[in-house]
C-alpha cells in the first residue's frame, strides 16, 4: 500500500468542527464562530452597525465584553458557519478584518457576500478567508501551546490534490478533536484557508512516533514545498 493510499484510508478531515475562540500568537485576535439564520439584509445591517462603532472597534486591543457581545449579535445573523478575526494595527495604520468560513466550502458564498457588502473605511482592510501568515505563528488553543518549529509534515498525492499529515508533539487520540482544530489553524497559517479547502485532499493529525514521521519535514517548509508541487507562486 502506498503512502497516499494509506493516509487516504485513515483520513478524517473534521470539516464541521468549530475553529475559533483561540489565540494565534502575535498575529490576530480570533473572536469566535456565531450561529444564526441568514436574512436578506443581514450583511447590510452588520456593516451599518460596524460603521457606527468603527472608532471603538479600531481602538479595541483586547476583547471588550459589551462591545464584543453586540458585535457577535450582529454577525450571528449572517451565517452560522462564519468567523471573524481582527488583526492588531499594522504598520500602515490599518487593521485587518478577516471573514472566514471556518474551512466549510458550503459557506464560501456567505464570505463573499459579507465582503462584497463591506464599506470603504480608511482604517480597515477587509480580507476574504484566513490568509497565509508568514512567518508562521505559534498557536495557543484549549490550554495547549504549539510551537510551529516543533510541528512536522508529510505530503502525499491524492488525485489532483495534495494530502497532508501533520505530526504534533503531545498529540493523543483522546484529544484528537482539539489537536484537529489546532492542526487546521496551522494549515490555514501555512497555506491559507481557501487553499486548504480547495487544493488539499486528505488531512491527518498524528504524534511524532507514528508511521511516516521519518519522511517528514519542518512545518515552515510546507508553503514552499506545496507551491513547488503545484508549479505555482505564492497562493492565498
Amino acid at each position: 500500500m502506498t503512502l497516499s493510499e494509506s493516509m487516504r484510508m485513515h483520513t478524517n478531515k473534521l470539516l464541521d468542527f468549530m475553529r475559533a475562540k483561540c489565540l494565534v500568537t502575535g498575529a490576530v485576535m480570533i473572536f469566535g464562530l456565531f450561529g444564526g439564520k441568514a436574512s436578506a439584509s443581514s450583511e447590510d445591517l452588520f456593516w451599518k452597525w460596524f460603521v457606527k462603532n468603527e472608532a471603538a472597534l479600531y481602538a479595541m486591543e483586547q476583547p471588550n465584553e459589551a462591545l464584543f457581545d453586540e458585535l457577535s449579535a450582529k454577525f450571528e445573523a449572517i451565517n452560522e458557519d462564519l468567523a471573524f478575526e481582527f488583526s492588531p494595527v499594522k504598520g500602515n495604520g490599518k487593521k485587518e478584518f478577516v471573514v472566514s468560513a471556518g474551512g466549510i466550502k458550503a459557506s464560501f458564498p456567505a464570505v463573499e457576500a459579507v465582503i462584497d457588502a463591506a464599506p470603504k473605511l480608511e482604517r480597515w482592510e477587509w480580507v476574504r478567508y484566513r490568509p497565509r501568515r508568514l512567518p508562521l505563528n505559534n498557536i495557543s488553543f484549549g490550554g495547549i501551546d504549539v510551537n510551529v518549529e516543533d510541528v512536522r509534515y508529510v505530503m502525499g498525492k491524492d488525485g489532483n490534490k495534495v494530502g497532508i499529515i501533520l505530526f504534533m508533539p503531545g498529540y493523543s487520540y483522546e484529544q484528537h478533536s482539539l489537536f484537529g482544530q489546532i492542526g487546521y489553524l496551522l494549515l490555514d497559517e501555512a497555506l491559507g484557508e481557501y487553499t486548504v479547502a480547495t487544493k488539499v485532499g486528505f488531512i491527518q493529525f498524528q504524534a511524532p512516533d507514528t508511521a511516516y514521521f521519518d519522511q517528514s519535514s519542518p512545518l515552515p517548509q510546507l508553503p514552499g514545498h506545496f507551491d513547488e508541487y503545484h508549479g505555482i507562486g505564492r497562493v492565498q
